[in-house]
C-alpha cells in the first residue's frame, strides 16, 4: 500500500513540475492532403492524371515554440512535402523540402535561419485568387524567386512586429559555393500594410547567378507591388511585377513543351499584371483571374492567362475545387498551365480535386 502511495505522490509531483513547462512550450503537428484529377492539353501530347498537390502541396509539418522568459522565445518549423498519389517525397526527395528553420522571437521581431520562402513569392501568393495553386496559379506567368521554387536555402530572415498596420521582412541567403562567395547569393525584402479593407505589399528579390560568367551577364531582379481590397461581398486582387536581368523571368517548363522548331527564349526583362476577383457564395467561392506578361526583349514573347474556378467548403478543413485555365502564347513563347507544385505540359488545363487539412 505504501508503495502505491509513494508512486501516487511521485506522479503528482512530476505532473506539477511538468505543468509549467508544458504551459510555456508547445508542439503542433499539422498537414494537408490534396488530390486532384488533372487534364492538360495544347502541348506536344495531352495528358490526364491523378496527382497530388494541385491546389496546395500535400505536406506534414511540425512547428513549436518555447518561452524563454523576458519576452523571448525559440521557434522552429519542419515541413515535409510528399506525393499522396504515390507516397514519394516531394521537392526532389528532400525530407523537409517545403520549409525547415529555427530562430528567436522577441518584442523587436523574429530572426529565423534555414530554408524559407522569399518575401517576393509570399507577396504574390497572398494576392493570387487561386493562392498560388491549381491551373490558375500565378506562378505560370509570374516568376517564383529563390533557388528552390520560391524558397531560399541557407537563409537568414528578419520579420518585424506589426506597428500601426505595417510590418517588414528582410532576408539574405548564401550560395555556399566553394571559392566563389558571390555565386547564388540572394537578398530580398518586403514592406506590408493591412488596415480596414486593404492589404498592400511591396517586395523585392535579388539573386546572383551561379557562375562568374553568368554574373558578368547580370543578376536576376524581381520587384512586385500587390493590393487586395475586401468589400465583404467580394475581394479584388491586383499585382504588378517587374522582372529584370538574366534568369529573372523563366518559364516553369523549359523543355520546349510545344515542340517549336526554335525553342522559346528565356525572357530577361518583362512586366506582369494580375487582376482577379473572388466572390463568396454560401459555402463556396467563385474565382477568376487574368494575367498578362509583357516580354520587353526583342523577341516579344508575350503571354496572357485567363482562369476561372469554384471552391466549395464541406467543412472548415475540407474543400472541393474545380478550375480551368488557358494561356495564349505569342511569338514562340512557351509558358504552360501548371498547378501548385507542377509546371504543366500544355497551354490548357482542367482540375477537379479534394483537399483536407489537419
Amino acid at each position: 500500500m505504501k508503495k502505491l502511495q509513494y508512486a501516487a505522490v511521485a506522479g503528482a509531483v512530476m505532473a506539477a513540475l511538468a505543468g509549467p513547462a508544458s504551459a510555456q512550450s508547445n508542439l503542433t503537428l499539422y498537414g494537408t492532403v490534396d488530390m486532384g484529377l488533372v487534364r492538360e492539353s495544347g502541348g506536344i501530347a495531352g495528358v490526364t492524371r491523378l496527382t497530388s498537390g494541385v491546389a496546395s502541396g500535400s505536406r506534414l509539418g511540425f512547428k513549436g515554440r518555447e518561452d524563454l522568459g523576458g519576452g523571448m522565445a525559440v521557434v522552429f518549423l519542419l515541413e515535409n512535402g510528399f506525393q499522396a498519389d504515390t507516397g514519394a517525397l516531394g521537392q526532389g526527395g528532400l525530407l523537409f523540402g517545403r520549409q525547415a528553420y529555427a530562430g528567436l522571437q522577441t518584442q523587436a521581431g523574429t530572426v529565423t535561419l534555414g530554408r524559407q520562402y522569399t518575401p517576393q513569392y509570399l507577396a504574390i501568393a497572398a494576392v493570387d485568387p487561386f493562392n498560388s495553386g491549381t491551373a490558375g496559379d500565378s506562378k505560370n506567368l509570374m516568376m517564383a524567386t529563390g533557388n528552390a521554387a520560391s524558397r531560399m536555402d541557407n537563409s537568414v530572415k528578419y520579420s518585424s512586429p506589426v506597428m500601426q498596420g505595417f510590418n517588414a521582412e528582410l532576408v539574405a541567403g548564401a550560395g555556399e559555393v566553394a571559392g566563389d562567395s558571390g555565386a547564388g547569393r540572394q537578398l530580398g525584402g518586403a514592406l506590408a500594410y493591412a488596415g480596414g479593407p486593404w492589404a498592400l505589399r511591396l517586395a523585392y528579390h535579388h539573386r546572383d547567378n551561379d557562375t562568374a560568367a553568368l554574373r558578368n551577364a547580370g543578376s536576376a531582379r524581381n520587384t512586385v507591388a500587390t493590393a487586395m481590397y475586401d468589400a465583404g461581398s467580394f475581394k479584388a486582387h491586383f499585382a504588378y511585377g517587374v522582372d529584370q536581368g538574366l534568369n529573372s523571368a523563366l518559364a516553369r517548363n523549359l523543355n520546349n513543351p510545344f515542340g517549336a522548331a526554335v525553342a522559346p527564349v528565356a525572357s530577361t526583362d518583362s512586366n506582369v499584371v494580375l487582376v482577379g476577383l473572388s466572390v463568396p457564395q454560401g459555402a463556396g467561392t467563385w474565382l477568376v483571374s487574368y494575367i498578362r506578361k509583357n516580354d520587353k526583349t526583342a523577341y516579344n514573347q508575350d503571354a496572357q492567362q485567363v482562369a476561372a474556378g469554384y471552391r466549395h467548403a464541406l467543412s472548415k478543413r475540407t474543400d472541393l475545387y474545380g478550375v480551368l485555365a488557358s494561356i495564349r502564347n505569342r511569338n514562340g513563347a512557351g509558358y504552360t498551365v501548371g498547378s501548385a507544385i507542377e509546371g504543366g505540359s500544355g497551354n490548357r488545363a482542367i482540375n477537379l480535386g479534394v483537399r483536407h487539412s489537419f
